[in-house]
């Protein structure tokens, strides 16, 4: 007798749950769409430029190229650290000559864009990027980037650069 009210009340809770679950899947299916279309906010053709634009950032960290690193910058730029702000291309080629490829020996910086908006005559992304760095010992890290990017010429320059570190473990 105690068994069959068991089960009776495992029923009746299994009811009212796969409803519930069914309900909130369908509420996900109509939200999770409507975020997918508005992950890019410009012309696919500069989506793709900005995309270009962090492959060639990427591709000259990991040459340690400080040169072409602060070329993807305006000569006005200003990039943002979690150790301090470095204003114009020369203090932006500097701190990534000192800090990531003589101190911490960067070698495999992967960046992908998350989204790209259009705001006015400027482009804002932002991307995540993991990293390794060797400081006597390997290091992973990854976090988050956001660019102001304004276009310079034919291509996209970085005018703002900004990030952080989410998380880092040997």
């Amino acid at each position: 007798m105690k068994i069959r009210l068991l089960l009776a009340l495992i029923g009746l809770a299994i009811g009212f749950i796969l409803p519930t679950f069914a309900l909130a899947g369908f509420a996900i299916g109509l939200i999770l769409p409507t975020f997918a279309q508005e992950k890019d906010t410009v012309d696919p053709r500069v989506a793709e430029q900005v995309r270009a634009l962090a492959a060639k950032y990427d591709e000259a960290f990991n040459r340690n190229d400080a040169v072409a690193v602060a070329a993807l910058y305006t000569e006005d730029a200003v990039f943002e650290t979690p150790s301090g702000a470095f204003h114009g291309r020369e203090a932006i080629e500097e701190e990534n000559a000192k800090h990531y490829f003589e101190q911490d020996h960067s070698k495999n910086l992967v960046t992908v864009v998350d989204e790209v908006v259009a705001v006015g005559n400027e482009v804002r992304s932002t991307e995540t990027w993991s990293n390794t760095f060797e400081e006597g010992a390997t290091i992973h890290a990854n976090g988050t980037y956001s660019w102001v990017l304004i276009h310079e010429g034919v291509s996209w320059k970085i005018r703002k650069s900004t990030f952080d570190m989410t998380n880092q473990r040997r």
